[in-house]
C-alpha cells in the first residue's frame, strides 16, 4: 500500500527562519513563503496590513514585519484553513484584543481639569484666532532717501537717515 503523505507541509517557516536583513525583494519573500511572487501581490491587494514600501524603481522591498505578516497570511489560509475573509477577521480581532493605548499625562500637572481654565483657554484660542484671521496691515513705506528738490543741487551728498545730530557734531 502507497503511504500517506500530508498534502500541506507540516512545518511552515518561523520568524526566526528570516534571514537578517533590512529589505527584502519580492522573490525573496515569494521562497521564504513558498508561494508563488502573484499571491504575494494578491494579498497586499487583500490586506491592507501588508503594504511593502516601493524602492525608486517601483520594485518591492519588504520590512521584516512584512515578512512575518506573509507569513502569518500563509499560515491562516493553508494551515488553519481560514478564508480571505475570515483571515481579515482574525486581524481585526487581534487589533481589538491588543491593550489600549495607555493615556499621555503631564508630570506634575493636576490630575482633574478645572472648567474655568477650559474656558479661558478656549476664549483666547478663539482671540488668537480672530487675531490671526484678519488681514495683514501694510506697514508704511519709509523712503530710503529724503526725496530731492529742484533747489537741491545734485552733487551735494544726501543724508540716508533721518537722525539727530550727534553731540560731537555741534562743537564745530
Amino acid at each position: 500500500m502507497a503511504q500517506h503523505q500530508p498534502i500541506r507541509k507540516a512545518t511552515p517557516p518561523s520568524g526566526s527562519d528570516i534571514p537578517d536583513k533590512l529589505y527584502f525583494r519580492i522573490g525573496e519573500v515569494a521562497k521564504l513563503c513558498d508561494v508563488p511572487a502573484y499571491v504575494l501581490r494578491f494579498w497586499e491587494s487583500e490586506f491592507p496590513q501588508l503594504r511593502p514600501n516601493k524602492g525608486g524603481t517601483g520594485q518591492r522591498l519588504y520590512r521584516r514585519r512584512d515578512v512575518e505578516m506573509a507569513l502569518r497570511i500563509k499560515s491562516l489560509l493553508y494551515n488553519e484553513g481560514y478564508t480571505i475573509p475570515g483571515a481579515r477577521q482574525v486581524f481585526k480581532a487581534e487589533l481589538r484584543q491588543k491593550e489600549p493605548q495607555l493615556a499621555l499625562t503631564i508630570e506634575g500637572a493636576p490630575p482633574t481639569i478645572d472648567a474655568r481654565q477650559l474656558r479661558k483657554l478656549q476664549k483666547d484660542l478663539r482671540d488668537l484666532h480672530t487675531l490671526l484671521s484678519k488681514p495683514a496691515a501694510r506697514p508704511a513705506v519709509h523712503p530710503i532717501r529724503t526725496p530731492r528738490n529742484q533747489s537741491t543741487p545734485r552733487n551735494t551728498p544726501e543724508k540716508l537717515f533721518d537722525l539727530p545730530p550727534l553731540p560731537e557734531d555741534n562743537k564745530h
